[in-house]
């Protein structure tokens, strides 16, 4: 009987020990959900840093750390449905890569903290009340231009360019708010802005066309819609001898002539590293937005040709990336 009773113990004792052990790795255990609007190299760019971030402080998916990611396939519907269900799962942190998505989880919590990234004006689309530290449950990190380089990188790809095109999504805040800035910078370097809407990725070819014998360049920042469809708008370029400059970088290698910007990959470390201190215990309110100084030059002597231009050597010479 003594025999049993001490089996008994002992077996007791391993199944506690047991259950105190998964007890400390469940409780360890962090959960960041993440979605982005679309699925396009400068938001999967996004997505990776900041997973990469999390691996460099130690957070491993299916380890230590509950990954998820959903992309809501450009439909702002949609990106209002994931962020309710991310919201229900009670996650550690959410984050929102573009400014639709970012929008839908601020509108969903005010609780569980919300890291934006590759959003351009975090404060236009009230994702922050100004560029302080929020002292709400948001932060992160934006991909902001300053429009008078853009400018400039226009005007040495296309010196006599007068009538320069944009093709935006007008429901896009990012968007909108670069074409009030274009509209307002441009007529200072004696040029004029030429709008085109296309409000779903379907409508940036036809948006492109009607563009055609009214423009001498067609500019692109970095509405999703647009990026996503960037091929339909290089075949117009193409095929109108068209020039095309762009401010996401990725846009080179399909077929801009150059672009002037931030490394996503890299605004996505910025973004992850934000999560860390908060997974780490900071107070989302307490961490100052943050803007990504680094830009990058890449261009395409290939797609210029093939729009009508000639790239200056100089200029060729100066970037980081040259597209062959």
């Amino acid at each position: 009987m003594v025999q049993i009773s001490r089996r008994k113990l002992l077996a007791s004792a391993f199944a506690l020990g047991m259950a105190m052990s998964y007890g400390v790795g469940a409780a360890g255990q962090k959960s960041v959900a993440v979605t982005a609007i679309v699925e396009h190299p400068a938001l999967d760019a996004t997505r990776d840093g900041i997973k990469d971030a999390l691996k460099e402080a130690g957070y491993q998916e299916g380890k230590n750390l509950k990954w998820q990611y959903q992309s809501a396939q450009g439909n702002p519907g949609t990106a209002a449905q994931i962020a309710r269900k991310f919201i229900g799962d009670k996650p550690d942190v959410v984050v929102g890569i573009a400014t639709p998505t970012a929008q839908a989880l601020v509108a969903a919590t005010k609780t569980i903290p919300v890291v934006f990234s590759t959003v351009t004006d975090p404060v236009g689309a009230q994702l922050i009340p100004s560029w302080n530290a929020s002292g709400t449950n948001v932060t992160g990190v934006s991909d902001m231009l300053a429009l008078d380089k853009q400018i400039e990188l226009i005007k040495r790809v296309v010196p006599n360019a007068k009538r320069v095109g944009i093709v935006y999504n007008p429901g896009e805040v990012n968007s909108t708010v670069v074409v009030k800035e274009l509209r307002e910078l441009l007529p200072k370097s004696g040029m004029t802005l030429v709008e085109a809407s296309a409000p779903r990725s379907v409508d940036v070819s036809s948006a492109a066309r009607s563009l055609v014998g009214k423009v001498d360049v067609i500019y692109t920042n970095t509405d999703n819609n647009v990026v996503s469809a960037y091929e339909s708008l290089v075949k117009v370029g193409n095929d109108s001898k068209i020039p095309l400059v762009a401010s996401d970088t990725d846009s080179v290698r399909r077929g801009a002539i150059a672009a002037l910007g931030v490394n996503y990959y890299e605004i996505g470390k910025q973004a992850g590293r934000m999560v860390v201190r908060i997974l780490d215990g900071e107070k989302p309110g307490t961490i100052k937005p943050e803007t990504s100084d680094k830009l990058e030059l890449f261009v395409n002597p290939g797609a210029a040709q093939k729009q009508g231009v000639t790239l200056p050597e100089t200029l060729i010479k100066s970037a980081k990336e040259v597209v062959k």
